[in-house]
């Protein structure tokens, strides 16, 4: 999936993934009209605040890996890396 706006998904996710897009890029500018939107749109608080938080993650890890000169995953290593996530999730067991 290139682009959520065009993919093969629900209007409630596009709704979640242009929120998420705003918290990473705009954080600041967040109102309560957004978390209306995506509650109009079907998600809950903890749907909404889960969504934060793995967008925090996200960005956090992201500046850790490049600002401390990490190397990137081969093609190889982000395909099995995305079976394992498909096949068992993001939880470690």
């Amino acid at each position: 999936m290139k682009d959520y706006r065009t993919a093969p998904i629900s209007e409630a996710e596009k709704e979640l993934f242009a929120f998420v897009e705003k918290v990473t890029g705009a954080c600041s500018e967040i109102e309560q009209r957004d978390i209306d939107r995506l509650h109009e749109a079907g998600w809950s608080d903890e749907a909404i605040l889960d969504a934060v938080l793995v967008c925090a993650l996200f960005n956090f890890f992201n500046r850790l890996v490049g600002a401390t000169g990490v190397p990137p995953l081969s093609e190889r290593g982000y395909a099995e890396s995305g079976r394992r996530i498909a096949r068992e999730g993001y939880r470690m067991k």
